[in-house]
C-alpha cells in the first residue's frame, strides 16, 4: 500500500469515526477531502455517493431492527427525490465538456456546505422551533404535508446529485420541521432509510457517467468501517455543544474556497 493509499484509509477511518461519533459529516467531509487528494470534482461526488450507500445501509438494517423507521415518510421522500437525481443527472450529462461537470458541481459544492454548516450550528434553534410549532394550535394536512415532504425529497435529491450533500444534516433537519411529533430516533432512522436509496441511486448514475473510482472507494471503506464502530461508542461522551460549532466552523472554510 503506497502513500496516497494509506492517507485514503486514514482519510475514511477520521470520517467514520465522526460519523459514528456525531451522526453527521460524512459527505460534508469526505468529498473536500477527496478533491484535497487530487480528485477532480465528479469523481469525488461519484465515489462518496456509493460510499455513503454502502455504510448507511448497515444503519438501516439496527433501524429496522428496532422499529425506528417510518416507511410512509421515506416513500414520500423517495418520490421527490429519484425523480430530481434523474434530472440532474441528465443535466451533467448534457454537460458534454468535463470541465463544464466539474465547474458546476464545484461551485455548487462550496455552496451547499456553506448552507449545512448553518444547520449543523443552528440545529438546537431549529430544533427548538419545531418543538414550540408542536407544541401550538398550527398543524399541516395530511395531504399538504406530503407535499412538502416530495418537496422536501425534490430539493435533497438534487443537492445530492450535485455534491453528495445534504441526505444527512440537512434531511434531518427538515423531517425535524416538518414531523416534531415524531421521536427524534424514528426521524433519524427514517432519514438513514432514505438517504440510501438517494446515494445509490445517484451514485449508481454518475458511475455509469464514469465518475467513479473504485479503488479509491474499497480504501475508503476499509478505513471507515472500523472508524464508525469507534465513534458509535464515543458518541454522547464529548460535547454536542463542543463539537457543532467545531463541524459549522471547518464546514465554513471548506465552502467559501470551494464557492469563492
Amino acid at each position: 500500500m503506497d502513500f496516497g493509499s494509506a492517507g485514503l484509509v486514514v482519510a475514511g477511518l477520521v470520517v467514520g469515526f465522526v460519523v459514528g461519533m456525531t451522526g453527521v459529516g460524512g459527505g460534508s467531509l469526505m468529498t473536500p477531502i477527496l478533491l484535497w487528494f487530487g480528485i477532480n470534482p465528479a469523481t469525488a461526488v461519484g465515489t462518496d455517493l456509493l460510499y455513503a450507500a454502502i455504510t448507511k445501509s448497515g444503519g438501516v438494517l439496527v433501524h429496522r431492527k428496532n422499529k425506528n423507521i417510518d416507511w410512509a415518510i421515506t416513500g414520500w421522500l423517495t418520490l421527490g427525490s429519484v425523480p430530481a437525481v434523474a434530472l440532474t443527472l441528465w443535466f451533467l450529462s448534457s454537460l458534454h465538456a468535463p470541465e463544464a461537470m466539474n465547474a458546476v458541481i464545484k461551485q455548487t459544492l462550496g455552496f451547499v456546505l456553506l448552507v449545512t454548516a448553518l444547520a449543523v450550528f443552528f440545529k438546537k434553534r431549529l430544533l427548538e422551533f419545531a418543538h414550540k410549532r408542536a407544541g401550538g394550535s398550527y398543524n399541516l394536512s395530511g395531504s399538504r404535508l406530503n407535499l412538502l415532504t416530495v418537496l422536501t425529497g425534490l430539493i435533497l435529491g438534487t443537492m445530492v446529485a450535485l455534491t453528495s450533500i445534504g441526505a444527512g444534516a440537512l434531511g434531518t433537519v427538515a423531517l425535524f420541521i416538518l414531523y416534531p411529533f415524531l421521536a427524534t430516533k424514528r426521524l433519524v432512522g427514517t432519514e438513514i432509510a432514505h438517504a440510501v436509496p438517494l446515494t445509490l441511486v445517484a451514485g449508481l448514475g454518475h458511475a455509469s457517467m464514469g465518475n467513479m473510482d473504485w479503488h479509491v472507494l474499497g480504501f475508503l471503506l476499509i478505513g471507515s468501517l472500523p472508524g464508525i464502530y469507534m465513534g458509535s461508542h464515543l458518541t454522547g461522551r464529548v460535547s454536542d455543544e463542543a463539537l457543532r460549532p467545531c463541524l459549522a466552523i471547518m464546514l465554513v472554510f471548506i465552502g467559501y474556497k470551494l464557492a469563492f
